[in-house]
């Protein structure tokens, strides 16, 4: 399980979609922007990827570096001097209105650079084998610099090392703490069956149809949730491996409701389906 708790701990999930480009480039889709030649570029590398038998609108899963970032959100934990814990909710673009602030590589840079800086714990769910890919992948399509993410000590033990989740206690994936293979569960039931809130309203197989109809908002907000179901569910792993004690456990968990509390009062009401939802499963699985 897990080893080692730092200092600063970022549970991040990223939200992508097909990218229309990597159609125009490879498949010789329309560069228009609306809806329809945007839908054909998809289709064009679902096609290319589905296998015989597969349905005619089966959306199978593309590699990576064909897919484009549109979000990526987390929660930031910072342990202060005396030991206590800051929680700060992450979310990209910081305007979803903001064409430019949406744009890829404006997201990949501000993710990098305050990683870069900060040198945070990164936690995810099957962020070794996507999340963390993804970020390389696309990040060297556009030509971006590392900003200190990319950086590799000489040796595991030396230094903080994002691209060695075997080795590197610095890219933690709770899909691989949790199983492997067949005995692997998703996010949704880890999350749930701990009296957790896991997908709501929306699935990562929705993302592509609301991008295509301009709710890009709702993404992100589906990407909150998925990062405090992260969160939440890192913390009980960390419960489990000794890393929190168990005032510490209640503790974090006190600390995610205030943190929900203080989004929800400035403005970020989405997230009381969070709460109402945590506060139902608690109650179920007798956790209340």
């Amino acid at each position: 399980m897990l080893k080692t708790l730092a200092d600063n701990v970022f549970s991040f999930d990223v939200e992508w979609i097909p990218d229309p480009q990597a159609g125009r480039i490879l498949h010789d889709t329309s560069s228009e922007e609306d809806p329809e030649s945007l839908r054909s570029a998809f289709e064009s590398l679902w096609s290319s990827a589905r296998k015989e038998g597969d349905p005619p609108d089966f959306q199978p899963y593309l590699k990576t570096i064909l897919c484009r970032i549109v979000s990526l959100g987390g929660i930031l934990r910072e342990r202060t001097a005396g030991g206590e814990a800051n929680l700060k909710l992450v979310s990209l673009p910081v305007d979803p209105d903001d064409p430019e602030k949406s744009s890829e590589p404006v997201i990949l840079s501000s993710f990098m650079k305050s990683v870069g800086r900060r040198k945070p714990q990164l936690v995810g769910f099957n962020s070794a084998q996507a999340d963390v890919p993804i970020i390389v992948q696309r990040a060297i399509v556009h030509g971006l610099p590392g900003m200190g993410f990319s950086e590799r000590p000489a040796k595991p033990w030396e230094g903080v090392d994002y691209f060695d989740a075997r080795n590197s206690e610095f890219n933690v994936d709770l899909a691989d703490a949790l199983g492997q293979f067949r005995d692997r569960p998703s996010l949704h039931q880890a999350a749930t069956l701990s009296g957790i809130p896991g997908k709501i309203d929306v699935s990562g197989d929705s993302v592509a149809e609301m991008w295509l109809q301009g709710k890009l908002r709702e993404i992100v907000a589906y990407n909150e949730f998925d990062a405090f179901t992260t969160h939440l569910l890192w913390a009980r792993v960390a419960h489990f491996s000794g890393l929190l004690s168990s005032d510490q456990y209640e503790r974090e968990q006190e600390l995610v409701r205030q943190l929900l509390e203080d989004e929800i009062a400035g403005g970020k009401t989405h997230l009381e389906k969070f709460v109402t939802e945590w506060d139902r499963l608690l109650d179920l699985t007798g956790q209340s």
